[in-house]
């Protein structure tokens, strides 16, 4: 298979690279490694890859029409993995505008580019966010979701709708996979779990937002890449999907968690709840079991002692 993967510099995107590429699969990777965290992280994660005659490495930004639209004249892709967005609930209050320029409008250029090329699979990163405030508990695919509470959940779902307008209207097969809370190796520095690691292994306080009873469906990495590579070679014309773990824990619960994982006692910076930030995540995977075989396999005790190991590596 011939693969674009957008944002393939990133934590989930590097990770779908490796597996595609142990598989033979020729893989094209679009990122700009903007500023969002420091690129030289994402150097890091396409560094093993470069050194295959299989990987393509295109530094470029999904907003360039021209880029996009020359890169799927070239290659003739068999599937598109949509990775690169601006992501993050808390940043997208302070640029809403960029948020919808990266997730909605470039998403635009590569579905139509998509349609013009060969309508190769594609693959939309949807995520939990969209569900809000959602009172119904787990979260399915068909639940209502007309009320994201941040620019990002906005332009996420708003990024679900373009790909189905564009299935319905030109046959475009394609799957909007949700993720929830995804963790493990190469974790952007700024989410929770490669924060709190960090912090206990530096004797810095671990930055605590409410009372510790808010609870999130947090997924290995492996776990997601399993559902993508399951979501590429499924039999389906249009799908949303959610790739959890189905098992949320509390604030409280994880810091204790890593607590175990790492021996370290943790020192909380205790904050009041944050603008954007949902009280819960909880993933219905029956659907993704059922079109997918999709079944998370990865607990959180073993994610987080492999995510603390790989952190301890990258600092020996």
């Amino acid at each position: 298979m011939k693969l674009l993967v957008t944002g393939g510099a990133g934590f989930i995107g590097s990770h779908v690279a490796d597996r595609r590429l142990a598989r033979g699969d020729r893989v094209v990777v679009l990122d700009d490694f903007n500023d969002f965290y420091d690129p030289r992280r994402k150097r890091a994660n396409v560094q093993p890859h470069l050194r295959s005659r299989h990987y393509r490495l295109v530094e470029g930004d999904i907003r360039d029409r021209d880029l996009v639209f020359r890169l799927f004249a070239e290659e003739r892709f068999d599937g598109v993995v949509h990775l690169a967005a601006r992501a993050g609930v808390r940043p997208s209050l302070r640029q809403p505008v960029l948020y919808e320029e990266v997730n909605c409008v470039a998403t635009l250029h590569l579905l139509e580019a998509a349609v013009s090329h060969g309508a190769p699979r594609f693959l939309f990163a949807s995520s939990s966010s969209v569900y809000g405030t959602n009172s119904k508990l787990p979260f399915s695919e068909e639940d209502p979701i007309a009320r994201p509470i941040s620019p990002y959940a906005t332009t996420k779902r708003a990024g679900e709708l373009h790909v189905y307008a564009t299935h319905h209207l030109h046959g475009l097969q394609a799957a909007c996979l949700r993720f929830f809370t995804v963790y493990g190796p190469r974790q952007r520095p700024e989410m929770a779990i490669a924060r709190f690691i960090r912090c206990l292994e530096t004797d810095e306080p671990i930055p605590f937002f409410g009372d510790g009873g808010s609870r999130r469906d947090y997924t290995y990495i492996d776990d997601i890449v399993d559902g993508v590579e399951a979501a590429l070679d499924a039999d389906f014309s249009f799908e949303i999907l959610n790739l959890g773990s189905s098992h949320p824990v509390t604030l409280t619960e994880l810091v204790a968690e890593l607590e175990e994982v790492t021996g370290k006692r943790a020192r909380l910076d205790r904050d009041g709840d944050q603008p954007g930030d949902v009280p819960v995540t909880f993933a219905s995977v029956e659907k993704a079991e059922r079109l997918l075989g999709y079944r998370p396999r990865v607990p959180l005790r073993e994610g987080l002692r492999r995510s603390v190991e790989w952190y301890r590596s990258q600092r020996a």
